[in-house]
Order: structure tokens, then C-alpha cells, then sequence
């Protein structure tokens, strides 16, 4: 049911993006009066699921979920439509067209996957607002990837600065450290302030084991509530309870009491429980997800969240913002596709459907939809032919030079960047299915 849920929200993600993509080609070739041949959500090789025709265009859904496209007349596309470019350009067509209109045409899609991603940025925050915990409050401290112990840190430490980066949340150590390529932490240890160098790679190391969460807010195991029918309730664990020990390993706080139930899937483990000041002791079964079955107290009460709400204008600079920031550290980010270790964690369609919870969370939904538009975005306007990016480059050129390139290198051009395209979705997904049944 969980990869259900996030095959859907995928699906229903791309769907809405490529659909206004598309729709940003469509409208400015409609605005210059260039006619669009078909508008398709998917690919249509062989058979299309669904299709309309009203006016010049065929609307339709294909059945190969890969993204979507819209054929606008007089174009070299994908299409390959060699008889009808071979053919005297009409006043309809695409290439009979002044270049800065087929500019605007081509730079349509980017654009209006750029818009959305702002606009549901803005939608987030007004809705819902935003909080983070900013890691000096934390009471305990935090906790550390094995990784990061490697390097001197320490559970209880607090990372003060990366380099001369003020740390804000825990999401800005890694952060910093993959993308600001540092060399030093200043961490609060107990009353005194310690000094760790960053070896060199140390990026590629991280990248290298995969680490999701580098750092997190250390606070202790104190049972919220006790979930009805669970190992939990059959054992006898009850609201209060501050759980010390399993199976003699300390588990004081959250973390370590996690680590400990992964490690003993189902099986029976012996609990040290501190009911008050009496010190009870429990048998319980962990279940096959490495849990008991209770919510734990969290850590609101150790830390400082802070917390802002915004109304709908004053939400919408803080969208803008939230937007420029994910975008540029997504295009840092793009260096590290160029090292070993990164490579091999460049991922397809796997790897998107990982963004989205096994669980239906509409703020999430919307982030990590605004998240892949900008991806959408970005790798769109990359100057690779085939992509909208490599059409704004030999534009611009025309512009500039007021020379227009040749049909016929602009078909070698579509094929060699369908075939880049081609080997990159293939290296992607295939790394992903890798991960799932090799790796």
C-alpha cells in the first residue's frame, strides 16, 4: 500500500508539471499564431490511451509516463518529421517565426515550471507556515551518523559553524559540508569550544554511504502515548514511562532506542523502564518494522521551535526566497553528479518516488512538487539539444550572429541529444533498480 501511495503521488506530480510545461510552450505559440499540432500528457509510441481534437490540435494522454510534449508546427522536435520541414515554411509555422517569438516559445515551459514552483512555495508558507529548531536551544544536544563520528563528533555535541557558516538547523551541517566544500567545524562540547578538520572527500564519503540524516536533535525516550493493541500495550508500557535500556544497551535517548529496535526485528527484547522513581522491567516483542507501538514525547519540550505564520501577502517574498535558495543549492549540488561516488547516485524515476511519504501528507505533496518544477526547470534549460535549453542556445546564436543553423544540422543536433537523453534516463533509473534488487 505504501509504494501505491507514493506511485500515485508521483504519477499525480509529474502529471500536473508536465501538463503546465507543456502548456507554456502551448501558450505562447498560440499568442504568435503558430500552430500546435498535438498536446499530449505522456508519450504515444504505438497507441495513445486518450484523444481529442478541437480546433488545429489533438489533445491526448499517452501511456508511457516519461513526461509529455506538444508538436507545434515547422519545428525539428523529436518527431523527426522530415517531409513536412522539406516543405515551403508557412505563415503558421514555428520556423517562419521571428527568432525572438520562437525564443519566448521555446523558454515557455521553463518559465512557467519556474512560476509554479514560486507559486506553490508561496501556498505553503501561507498555509501553513514554516518551523525549524535552531540547534543552540537544543538541551541534549545532538546526534551524530556514524560517519560524522569518524571526524571527532560526538553525540551531545553542537555544531556551531562550518567553515565561518553560522549553523542555523541540523540540515545545514551536511548541507554546508557537501556544498561549501569546508575544512573546518567549530563544535560546543559540554562549557568548551572544539575545532574538527573536515578531511578532504570527506563529501564523497558521505555521498558514498548514503547519509540521509548527518545530524539530529538528541532528546530522551518518554512515552507520549501507547498505541491500543500493540507490543507496547501487551508488554505494559504506559504513558510517562522514561525507557533507559534494552537488552542492557543504553537507550536514554530517542535515537539510540530506534537504532536498538532495528536491531532486534522481531524479536523479544528485555526493556529498563523508569516509572516515576521505581525502576520497572518489561519483556516486549518488537515488530517486523523495528517498533513497539507508542508515539514518543518529542523533543518541543527540550528545544526552542521556532515558529512563523504569514498572511497571504507577506508569504509571498518568503516563497520567492524559499524557492531562489532550493534551486541554488540544487545547482551546487550538480558538481557532485561529476565524482565517482556521486554518480552513482544519480537516480530516475525510483528516486523521485522516494520524496513522497508512504502516507499522504498534502504539505509535503505540494513541496516536493514545487521541488521536482524546479528541477524540471533547471534541467530543461540545459544547452543539450533536445531540450529546450539546446534550442534557446541555437536562437540565441541566430540573434546574435543572424545566421540560422541549418535543418540539417539541427537534426544531427535532435539526434545526438535524444541519445544523450536516452543514455542519461537509462543510466538513472538503471542505477535505481540497482539499488533496489543488487545493491
Amino acid at each position: 500500500m505504501e509504494i501505491f501511495i507514493k506511485t500515485v503521488q508521483l504519477l499525480l506530480s509529474l502529471s500536473i508539471l508536465v501538463i503546465l510545461h507543456e502548456f507554456g510552450h502551448f501558450f505562447f505559440a498560440r499568442v504568435f499564431n503558430t500552430r500546435v499540432e498535438k498536446f499530449y500528457l505522456f508519450f504515444n509510441p504505438w497507441f495513445t490511451l486518450f484523444k481529442f481534437k478541437k480546433g488545429d490540435t489533438e489533445y491526448g494522454v499517452g501511456w508511457l509516463p516519461l513526461g509529455g510534449y506538444v508538436k507545434i508546427s515547422g519545428m525539428i522536435d523529436e518527431s523527426m518529421d522530415k517531409e513536412a520541414m522539406a516543405q515551403p515554411a508557412q505563415p503558421w509555422e514555428f520556423r517562419a517565426k521571428p527568432a525572438w517569438q520562437r525564443l519566448l516559445i521555446m523558454v515557455g515551459g521553463v518559465l512557467v515550471n519556474f512560476i509554479t514552483a514560486l507559486f506553490i512555495f508561496w501556498m505553503i508558507l501561507f498555509k501553513w507556515g514554516e518551523s525549524y529548531v535552531p540547534v543552540k536551544s537544543a538541551q541534549f544536544g545532538l546526534h551524530y551518523h556514524e560517519v560524522g563520528k569518524e571526524i571527532g563528533l560526538q553525540d551531545g555535541d553542537i555544531v556551531l559553524t562550518v567553515d565561518d557558516l553560522e549553523v542555523e538547523t541540523t540540515n545545514d551541517i551536511a548541507k554546508f559540508i557537501l556544498l561549501e566544500d569546508a575544512e573546518n567545524l567549530t563544535v560546543k562540547r559540554g562549557n568548551q569550544t572544539v575545532e574538527l578538520s573536515i578531511p578532504e572527500d570527506f563529501d564523497q564519503t558521505m555521498i558514498g554511504q548514503e547519509v540521509k540524516n548527518f545530524a539530529g536533535i538528541r532528546f530522551p525516550t518518554i512515552v507520549y502515548k501507547v498505541v491500543k493493541g500493540s507490543h507496547a500495550a501487551d508488554a505494559g508500557l504506559q504513558e510517562g514511562d522514561s525507557i533507559v535500556s534494552v537488552n542492557g544497551l543504553s537507550t536514554v535517548f530517542f535515537h539510540e532506542l530506534t537504532a536498538t529496535l532495528k536491531a532486534n526485528k522481531d524479536s523479544e527484547i528485555h526493556l529498563d523502564v523508569y516509572r516515576g522513581d521505581s525502576l520497572v522491567s518489561l519483556n516486549s516483542q518488537v515488530s517486523a518494522q523495528g517498533t513497539l507501538g507508542f508515539n514518543p514525547a518529542g523533543y518541543g519540550k527540550y528545544v526552542d521551535v521556532k515558529i512563523f505564520k504569514y498572511g497571504f501577502w507577506e508569504a509571498f517574498p518568503k516563497g520567492i526566497d524559499m524557492g531562489f535558495d532550493i534551486l541554488i543549492g540544487y545547482v551546487k549540488q550538480m558538481k557532485l553528479i561529476f565524482t565517482k561516488e556521486g554518480a552513482k547516485q544519480v537516480g530516475g524515476f525510483g528516486a523521485m518516488g522516494k520524496l513522497f511519504d508512504g502516507t499522504w501528507d498534502w504539505q509535503k505533496f505540494w513541496f516536493n512538487t514545487g521541488l521536482i518544477s524546479l528541477i524540471l526547470a533547471f534541467m530543461n534549460i540545459l544547452p543539450i539539444p533536445a531540450l529546450d535549453g539546446g534550442h534557446v542556445l541555437f536562437l540565441l546564436y541566430e540573434i546574435v550572429t543572424g545566421r540560422k543553423p541549418g535543418d540539417k544540422f539541427m537534426e544531427y543536433a535532435q539526434i545526438t541529444g535524444m541519445v544523450l537523453l536516452l543514455g542519461l534516463l537509462l543510466f538513472a533509473n538503471g542505477n535505481d533498480i540497482f539499488k533496489a534488487f543488487i545493491k
